[in-house]
C-alpha cells in the first residue's frame, strides 16, 4: 500500500467516523413493501420469484407516468438558491412526508439541455448546489432532486435516510424503486418545460439510481456517475459507510443471497439495455475508495465493455469522501461538465 493510498484511507476513515446519528436498525424481510405477505413462511422463495419477475418486467416496476401535481415556487432563502419543484411520487410508501418529492430547479437556456442531479446517501438540502451553478455556467439547466427519506422527505424519528439503504430488504427495494420512478417523473416535467435533451448526474447511491433511470427512460440520453459498482449488496457488505447496515444483515442472509434479492435495484442486471441505444455515460471512480471498492468499479466497466456499451472513464487517485475535496473535485467537475455539455448540446 503506497503513501497516497494510506493517506486517502485515513482521511476517508476520519470523515466516516465524524458522522453523527449512525444507528444499527433491526433486520427485516419487508415483503409487505413489495407486494408480499409480512408473515410469509418462506420469504426467500418469495424474493427469488420476485427478483426474476421484476427484472423481466422492470419497465413496469420503475413506473414513469407524469405527476398530476407539479408545482414550481420560490425556494426558501436567497434568490440564488433556485426555485423549488414539488410533485407526488408514483410509489406510495407508508409515510406521507416521503411521498412528496422535492427538487431545486436552476434554469438555464430554454429548450436547451437539462440535467437531473442526484446526491449521495444522506446528502443535505444545500449540497450539490454549486454543481447546479456550474452546469448553469455551461448553459445546462439543473434540477437537484431529493432522494427518498432525505432532507424535506425525512420521516419522524429518522433524521438520516435509514430506509433508502437499510437492513429491511423489502423496504430498501421499495425506496430505491421509488427513487428511480421519481427521476423519471422529474424527466417528464423537464420535457413539459421544453427541455429536449435530458441527462442525469449521480453520486454514490445517486449514481446507482441515476444509472437505472438511464437504462429505463427513453427521455434520458446521457449520464455522468461519480462512483460506480455492479451490485447493491456488494457495496453494503464491503463498504465502510454501510458497515452498520451489514451488521444487521450478515447473520440473516449471505452476500450471495442478498446480491440476488437486491438485483432489481442494482445497475448490473440492466446494463444490456444500453447496448445499441446511442446513450452515453461517464464513470468517475476513486482508486482508493473504501466505500465503493475499486475492484467492483472495474467489474462494472468490464461488464459494460462486454455489452458493447460506450462508457467513458476517469480514474482518480482518491476515495469516496475525498472526491469532493480539492483538487479532485475540480478535475471531476471539469470532466463531467464538459462531458454533459458535449453529449447534450
Amino acid at each position: 500500500m503506497g503513501l497516497l493510498d494510506q493517506y486517502i484511507r485515513r482521511y476517508e476513515h476520519s470523515r466516516w467516523a465524524a458522522e453523527p446519528d449512525r444507528r444499527i436498525l433491526p433486520f427485516g424481510w419487508g415483503l409487505e413493501y413489495i407486494g408480499g405477505d409480512a408473515k410469509a413462511s418462506d420469504p426467500r422463495a418469495f424474493l427469488d420469484d420476485f427478483t426474476d419477475r421484476t427484472i423481466a418486467q422492470s419497465e413496469e416496476w420503475f413506473v414513469a407516468s407524469p405527476a398530476p401535481d407539479y408545482r414550481l415556487h420560490e425556494a426558501e432563502g436567497a434568490r440564488t438558491e433556485g426555485r423549488e419543484l414539488t410533485f407526488s411520487s408514483a410509489i406510495e410508501s407508508p409515510w406521507p412526508e416521503n411521498n412528496l418529492v422535492h427538487g431545486r430547479f436552476f434554469p438555464a437556456k430554454h429548450s436547451g439541455p437539462a440535467v437531473i442531479v442526484l446526491g449521495q446517501w444522506n446528502a443535505r438540502w444545500d449540497e450539490f448546489v454549486h454543481i447546479c451553478h456550474w452546469l448553469n455556467r455551461l448553459g445546462i439547466a439543473a434540477l437537484k432532486l431529493s432522494l427518498p427519506y432525505h432532507d424535506r422527505r425525512a420521516i419522524p424519528g429518522h433524521p438520516k435516510a435509514d430506509y433508502l439503504v437499510g437492513p429491511n430488504i423489502g423496504l430498501t427495494m421499495q425506496a430505491n424503486c421509488q427513487a428511480v420512478s421519481d427521476v423519471r417523473r422529474a424527466a417528464r416535467w423537464l420535457e413539459q418545460q421544453g427541455y429536449g435533451k435530458i441527462g442525469v448526474l449521480g453520486a454514490s447511491i445517486g449514481s446507482s439510481v441515476g444509472f437505472i433511470a438511464l437504462c429505463h427512460d427513453a427521455g434520458i440520453r446521457a449520464g455522468a456517475f461519480l462512483h460506480v459498482s455492479t451490485y447493491f449488496a456488494d457495496v453494503i457488505a464491503t463498504g465502510m459507510t454501510t458497515s452498520h447496515v451489514w451488521e444487521s444483515l450478515r447473520t440473516k442472509v449471505s452476500v450471495d443471497e442478498l446480491r440476488r434479492f437486491w438485483a432489481p435495484i442494482s445497475p448490473r442486471p440492466f446494463l444490456h439495455k444500453l447496448a445499441g441505444s446511442g446513450k452515453k455515460c461517464l464513470a468517475i471512480i476513486g482508486r482508493h475508495d473504501p466505500t465503493f471498492w475499486f475492484e467492483y468499479s472495474q467489474h462494472f466497466l468490464a461488464a459494460a465493455r462486454r455489452e458493447g456499451i460506450e462508457c467513458e472513464t476517469l480514474v482518480m487517485p482518491c476515495g469516496h469522501y475525498s472526491l469532493g475535496e480539492a483538487p479532485f473535485k475540480w478535475v471531476a467537475g471539469l470532466r463531467f461538465g464538459t462531458f454533459l455539455f458535449e453529449v447534450l448540446s
